[in-house]
């Protein structure tokens, strides 16, 4: 059995991943698992991480006692960082004493099992653990997003910015934002309908998110008919690249407006901005700017948007 190798090749199986330097008793535990689950494996804790974070598993089964650092402590560290956090873990090992399985719960593993393991034992809190995982994980995707148009919500969109804006602060990085209006919405609705009005949006957001060209970039919607793009590692001709993909995007759709009075169909005023984040600013002032953009664009006329960087104190349109 090869280091790192993918036991079970069906990717709509949950992931197990086993961290343990010992091969036999890997297996062990892989002969338990397969074929209900896809088995990823590694005998060095120090590839735990990397496998965590590139591969995502359901559910980690972690031996305790292994070369240079023990289980308890890739475990701690594991819930340390952001990307790996929520994965629960399952310590295996021979060690039974209470105090033992009490550090396993105390650096944040969710379950202890005994070596030997028990077949029937390990496949049901293996399973048991893995349900909960997935129910948590949809509790927290439909918090996530917006209820109408199915794109990630103002407050996903918060969280998304401060932490791309302490990215940008640490790598001196270029971070882009746009806010983006439907022209004349309320004479849409007016005209259409809401049920027709709900429909355009889960069509504009559906364009804004195809116009995305980076898994890297976000869309949200900001409220009402307003939506957001935070666009990471970005400078203003590449947001003013895709603001224009995004203007495009919509005219495709060709919804009919006929009381809009820029344009036959539906369109959209947008304020485009971009920054390199700086000690002394708040993650908020980049939206500000945005919006003094957004309201430019609409006083000149809408469907257009206005685009600048942003220095403290004043807006360097280019």
């Amino acid at each position: 059995m090869g280091e790192e190798d993918e036991m079970n090749q069906e990717y709509s199986l949950a992931t197990v991943l086993i961290v343990d330097d010992e091969p036999t008793n890997i297996e062990v535990l892989a002969k338990l698992l397969q074929p209900d689950h896809r088995v990823l494996f590694t005998t060095d804790p120090s590839r735990a991480f990397h496998l965590a974070a590139q591969k995502e598993p359901d559910l980690i089964l972690m031996d305790v006692i292994m070369p240079v650092t023990d289980g308890y402590e890739v475990c701690r560290q594991l819930k340390n960082r952001p990307e790996t956090r929520d994965i629960p873990v399952i310590f295996v090992t021979a060690m039974s004493e209470e105090q033992f399985e009490a550090i396993g719960f105390e650096v944040g593993g969710v379950d202890y099992v005994t070596k030997p393991v028990k077949p029937f034992l390990l496949r049901a809190r293996v399973r048991t653990h893995i349900d909960l995982k997935r129910k948590n994980d949809l509790l927290k995707r439909l918090a996530a997003m917006d209820g109408l148009t199915g794109i990630p919500n103002r407050r996903t969109m918060d969280e998304f910015l401060r932490l791309e804006w302490h990215r940008g602060l640490r790598h001196e990085t270029r971070l882009s934002a746009m806010l983006i209006d439907v022209d004349y919405f309320k004479k849409f609705n007016d005209h259409h309908g809401h049920q027709a009005g709900d429909h355009c949006l889960r069509q504009i957001a559906g364009a804004l998110s195809r116009a995305l060209e980076r898994k890297t970039d976000l869309v949200a919607r900001y409220g009402g008919e307003e939506f957001a793009c935070i666009l990471p590692e970005t400078p203003l001709p590449g947001a003013i690249h895709t603001a224009e993909k995004i203007q495009q995007a919509v005219a495709a759709l060709a919804i009919p407006h006929p009381r809009s009075e820029v344009s036959d169909i539906v369109t959209l005023s947008m304020g485009v901005v971009s920054i390199t984040p700086q000690r002394g600013l708040e993650p908020e002032e980049i939206l500000t700017a945005a919006d003094r953009l957004l309201y430019s664009a609409k006083r000149q006329g809408r469907n257009q948007f206005q685009s600048a960087t942003y220095q403290p104190e004043r807006l360097a349109s280019v």
